[in-house]
């Protein structure tokens, strides 16, 4: 072992160990020197020992940190009234009340790490117990300390301009002695057993401290108990065989030889080695140069020069060793470059020209992005004895600012940047990949570590620390390794950890890339480890937006969610409730979910409202905090002020009072307890974190706005409830009503919190859009269709006065009317309603009404009039008899029309009028139906209207069929006709009687698709219909059509066929039978277009040789047949002889007569 040239570093006269800064001689303070850098930290630990001159119960303060940027004290330790008080981050923290003696030694150390929410104090080596006195506003385990900071000892400072200006106190402190700074956070063992150790950031050492006009002064009552010394020292193994020697064999030579070679009253306890390159003549038989760094613990006996007099007597054992001071910096620089060249080639080119290679090495070249001109940035290591910081930056400086010219290529440099690496190394970390467990050791900035494949350990793993200000790990390059974790049920073999939760969060991210769909037990494992990782891990908003991305790609999976519903809800809301690192309020936002908490200060809480805009899926929610909704708003909570009472109390060891909204656009993840019940909106909920008390029934209403996924208005509303169906979770009404509601909105008032929703009829729930849009096309092209005949029937009828001669065909142009009135308003009402006029909307909907009102009320007459014509056949007579019908057709829907409007004139329009002005001034938006817009009005006016005239209907339809079927039964035998001939006449007098519009009435069955399918085709086309039954397929018509109509031989002539077949039977009676009074019928007399019957008083007299009518096409049918014929010819028309006519109504309902 071969030593290099030995000089020695000696910092002993520098040392302040045994001497104190005495703040009781007319000094202040003592300040930290510029120099000495003090880095961000998220974990640190100070020691000091103080002796008070005045009592401790006055104020005092020990040491203060400050940033010029931050308007608190970041760190400090004082005390006042006898308590210890210490500042982190603005917080103070306060300790009960201790009784601290004048002119005794106490050592006080404070840790902190981010780990943890608060700093833990230790008074000779005891751990005292520490409040905040005030509620922190940003959790201290997120924030690191400001980098760069003043430090002063003895009194507290403030900065003024970037000066440090001193705010002294009535009476110094005392004596102060061994301040220290560690960059991590000691423990308990180390601040009891180890309390005279040196500190690494910050030393009790005079390059550390401006004493000003407060020189230190020697005490002889302070004791160390350890010193722990750090050496350094380069050293040379050459070896004969001429091979280079691995880092691990030469830490161990090492080792062995400094054993060997170390007084046994010094402990050896760490040895690190590291190569050093080296480049000068002398070393050209050294093979490979290595630098030594170790650790040494003096005992409490020997003086500190002791350490001295070993480490020279190291380099001499050595034969000539060699102290180098070994500095790292980080240089950003722009600069220009004149000439074609390789940008990278070239700069790297000019620093290795401009930087001697002897005492200065680049270690990492990158150019950035570049703007207008280039801009990299390097570290360059540099070793040289006694070297300064602050003189080897300038050095730097000097040669990069230096020309540089290489024939045609020149370089100049400008906004030169450097800054010193204090973080030479990453730490020690284990990292829990797909690809197994890696534990990775400290490696020094700009090195890699090597770890073999868990799976395969003939592989090798590979980690690059980076080098730089904050010198950090780099990505692993696993590609040499086998998968370890290769599906979700692999994960139940992986232990979640605080340190490794966020690396299993990775895992499980990259797990569900792969699944479109999870089963039972793989949701099972991912929810379970869900579970664990909000338990064991520090919630950030980093690690909240995870958690939350991974939940969201759950909820979007096509998995059956149903019996994970309160696990989930569960694990997001203890997402919300664990967050720390933020300030003020924080969102967290992916598709289908989203969460926000706002930290709320309870004595100035008056509401606090929380909306969400999302697309009509749900998976762009957006969120808003106290803003008033807008038109995107699907979902919206506003806060009572009633709910301050709620909130926890104020005290340090508790999280501050927090409000906590969520979000989720997946109504699929709830399912409704209740039969024929579903989620029609999107769920939101509100809680209140480490709430006081149960929320319920508070005194002022929760206020829950949200939007329809399904027009509708006939709605619930809910709130989730944990604890129904054994635990699985349902749907409850309990404490929350509906307030108002239209199709599209519906808002609700609970008395309590948690997750709302609003439950729909799924039996008055409209179809899904796909089907919804073919009922539509069919609904607007019957109603057209309809329209066009119903015209021609109507026009026919009205045209031909032949054919309205009775009573049926009258009430038909009636029915007809009412139909093709409905029809016409309800085509053009969408194109009326796009006016934006409320006026005119209003009067659509009435007239609309109307139509519909006068159609059931004609039809409901048809009833009427075919029972009087059919059962009460005799001894019936009513003066004005159509007069009256059409009193009744056309005022009894004007009647409730009117009382509709004055009653309720709200009750007409559309649902964006109900908070509109009812004039006749243009509207935003109206695109939409004008109709009944009250549930009761639409009930009692239209439903219960229609269930009456149906009733009825359905009654005298029977009727009316028993009659049939009895005339049929006392018909002779050769005047039966077939099945499909009485089929037919059963179909038309269904249609006729509007008993198709009964099918409106189960559409809440099962088959309501397909019973809406009927609806709409069998009602829209009901013109057509009766076109076809009454006019198409009706003999009398037809030749009215081809009498008027047609020309050619198409053409029918009037003749006396028509006239006979109309006054067949009407001869009277022979005179030898007593008169009497003819009793007219219902129908009209004047009716000659079919055969007519006698009546009388006595229905015995009945001629029994009159065939009964047969059940037969409904426009044709129930044809009441001419008399037979006996076989004299004669008699039978003598039989027929002296009877009064009647009505032609069984003609026209039955149709014509049977064809023999």
């Amino acid at each position: 072992m071969q030593p290099q040239q030995p000089t020695a570093e000696k910092e002993i006269p520098l040392s302040l160990w045994g001497e104190v800064a005495d703040f009781t001689l007319g000094c202040s303070h003592w300040t930290l020197k510029p120099q000495v850098s003090i880095s961000a930290l998220q974990e640190l630990t100070v020691c000091f020992n103080i002796k008070f001159k005045i009592q401790a119960s006055s104020p005092w303060t020990a040491f203060m940190y400050s940033h010029p940027e931050a308007q608190y004290t970041e760190l400090g330790l004082g005390g006042k009234w006898g308590h210890l008080v210490v500042w982190l981050f603005g917080t103070e923290w306060t300790s009960p009340k201790i009784t601290l003696h004048q002119s005794q030694w106490y050592s006080l150390c404070l840790t902190w790490t981010h780990t943890k929410d608060g700093p833990s104090l230790y008074l000779d080596g005891n751990l005292v117990d520490i409040l905040a006195a005030t509620t922190p506003s940003i959790s201290s385990s997120c924030r690191k300390l400001a980098p760069n900071g003043t430090l002063t000892l003895g009194a507290t400072h403030r900065l003024v301009n970037g000066d440090i200006e001193i705010i002294p106190f009535p009476n110094p402190v005392g004596k102060l002695s061994l301040f220290r700074l560690w960059g991590r956070e000691r423990s308990k063992q180390e601040v009891t057993s180890l309390k005279c150790t040196e500190g690494d950031l910050v030393k009790w050492d005079r390059n550390n401290w401006d004493t000003r006009i407060c020189a230190p002064l020697p005490d002889s009552n302070l004791t160390c108990e350890w010193s722990i010394y750090e050496v350094r020292l380069v050293f040379a193994i050459v070896r004969s065989d001429g091979n280079t020697t691995e880092l691990y064999t030469a830490r161990d030579i090492a080792h062995n030889w400094l054993r060997k070679v170390l007084p046994t009253s010094i402990y050896l306890h760490r040895v690190s080695v590291f190569e050093v390159t080296r480049s000068s003549k002398e070393d050209s038989l050294v093979k490979t140069s290595h630098e030594d760094s170790l650790v040494s613990t003096l005992e409490p006996d020997r003086d500190i020069s002791h350490i001295a007099g070993v480490a020279y007597t190291l380099a001499n054992t050595c034969g000539g060793l060699s102290f180098i001071t070994e500095l790292y910096f980080e240089v950003k620089v722009n600069v220009t470059i004149t000439g074609d060249c390789d940008p990278r080639q070239i700069l790297s080119t000019w620093l290795n020209s401009s930087l001697p290679s002897d005492m200065m090495m680049v270690l990492d070249l990158q150019l950035l992005p570049r703007a207008q001109r280039e801009s990299c940035i390097f570290q360059v290591r540099v070793m040289k004895s006694l070297s300064d910081s602050q003189e080897m930056e300038e050095q730097i400086r000097y040669l990069l600012q230096m020309p540089y010219n290489d024939d045609s290529i020149s370089i100049a440099t400008e906004d030169i940047q450097i800054s010193r690496i204090l973080i030479l190394q990453c730490n020690a970390e284990t990292h829990q990949t797909r690809k197994g467990l890696f534990k990775w050791p400290d490696t020094l900035g700009g090195k890699n570590a090597i770890q073999p494949c868990p799976k395969n350990p003939l592989r090798y793993a590979t980690r690059d620390c980076k080098l730089c200000l904050n010198t950090y790990w780099l990505d692993p390059d696993l590609e040499e390794c086998h998968l370890v974790v290769e599906t979700i049920p692999d994960l139940d073999h992986v232990e979640v950890t605080a340190e490794n939760a966020l690396d299993v969060v990775e895992m499980i991210e990259s797990l569900l890339r792969n699944h479109s769909t999870l089963s039972y037990q793989e949701l099972v494992t991912v929810l379970n480890k869900l579970e664990d990782i909000v338990n064991l891990s520090r919630v950030t908003p980093s690690m909240g937006q995870a958690l939350i991305n991974i939940i969201s790609n759950i909820l979007e999976s096509d998995s059956n969610l149903l019996p994970f519903t309160n696990t989930i809800l569960n694990i997001t809301e203890a997402v919300g409730d664990m967050m720390v690192c933020y300030e003020g309020s924080s969102t967290l936002v992916a598709p289908a979910i989203a969460i926000s908490v706002v930290d709320v200060v309870p004595g100035q809480f008056s509401s606090l409202t929380f909306g969400v805009s999302s697309d009509r899926a749900g998976t762009k929610p957006e969120i808003f905090i106290n803003k008033y909704p807008f038109n995107s708003t699907v979902a919206f909570i506003a806060l009572p002020s009633a709910l301050q009472d709620k909130f926890p109390q104020n005290s340090s060891n508790q999280r501050p009072a927090r409000v906590k909204f969520l979000f989720y656009g997946i109504p699929m993840l709830f399912k409704s307890s209740q039969k024929g019940m579903a989620l029609n909106t999107f769920v939101v909920s509100a809680s209140v974190t480490n709430a006081s008390s149960l929320i319920k029934d508070l005194d002022e209403d929760v206020e829950v706005t949200l939007h329809h996924l399904i027009p509708n208005t006939d709605v619930q509303c809910v709130y989730w409830n944990f604890n129904k169906n054994n635990g699985n979770g349902g749907w409850d009404d309990y404490g929350c009503r509906k307030y108002n509601s239209s199709s599209d909105y519906t808002t609700c008032l609970c008395d309590h919190l948690t997750h709302f929703g609003v439950l729909l009829d799924v039996s008055r729930t409209p179809l899904d859009p796909a089907n919804e849009q073919i009922l539509t096309i069919i609904t607007y092209v019957g109603c057209g269709v309809s329209s066009v005949f119903l015209g021609i029937t109507v026009l026919t009828y009205t045209a031909f006065e032949k054919l309205r001669r009775d009573y049926p065909s009258q009430i038909l142009i009636n029915l007809s009317l009412a139909l093709l009135g409905l029809n016409l308003v309800f085509l053009v009402n969408t194109w009326l309603s796009s006016w934006g006029l409320y006026g005119i909307c209003v009067a659509v909907a009435a007239t609309l009404h109307y139509f519909l009102l006068a159609s059931f009320t004609w039809m409901g007459l048809e009833a009427v009039n075919m029972y009087f014509a059919l059962v009460k056949v005799f001894n019936v007579y009513v003066p004005s008899y159509i007069l009256k019908f059409c009193a009744l057709g056309w005022g009894i829907p004007l009647v409730i029309c009117i009382l509709v409007l004055i009653v309720n004139r709200e009750a007409y329009g559309s649902h964006l009028y109900t908070d509109v002005q009812h004039s006749l001034e243009p509207l935003d938006n109206s695109d939409n139906f004008c109709w009944l817009q009250d549930e009761v009005t639409f009930y009692v006016s239209v439903v219960a209207y229609a269930v009456l005239v149906f009733l009825f209907n359905i009654v005298v339809f029977v009727v009316v069929l028993i009659q049939i079927r009895h005339m049929r039964v006392n018909s002779p035998a050769g005047t039966r006709s077939g099945l499909m001939y009485n089929l037919k006449g059963v179909v038309s007098l269904t249609l006729l009687l509007g008993l198709t519009w009964t099918v409106g009435f189960f559409t809440w069955v099962p088959a309501r698709i397909v019973l809406l399918y009927l609806f709409s085709g069998l009602n829209t086309l009901q013109g057509l219909f009766i076109f076809l039954f009454h006019c198409l397929m009706k003999e009398n018509v037809r030749k009215q059509w081809r009498i008027h109509l047609c020309v050619g031989r198409f053409r029918l002539e009037e003749y006396s066929e028509w006239s006979n077949s109309a006054s067949v039977g009407v001869t009277a009676k022979p005179k030898s039978n007593p008169p009497r009074a003819p009793v007219p019928s219902v129908c009209s007399v004047k009716s000659s277009s079919t055969d007519s019957t006698s009546a009388s008083s006595d229905s015995s007299q009945r001629d029994s040789s009159c065939k009964r009518p047969n059940l037969g096409l409904f426009v044709n049918s129930l044809a009441l047949p001419h008399a037979q014929r006996s076989p004299s010819g004669a008699g039978a028309l003598q039989s027929q002889r002296g009877m009064n006519p009647t009505p032609g109504w069984r003609n026209h309902l039955l149709g014509q007569q049977e064809q023999k």
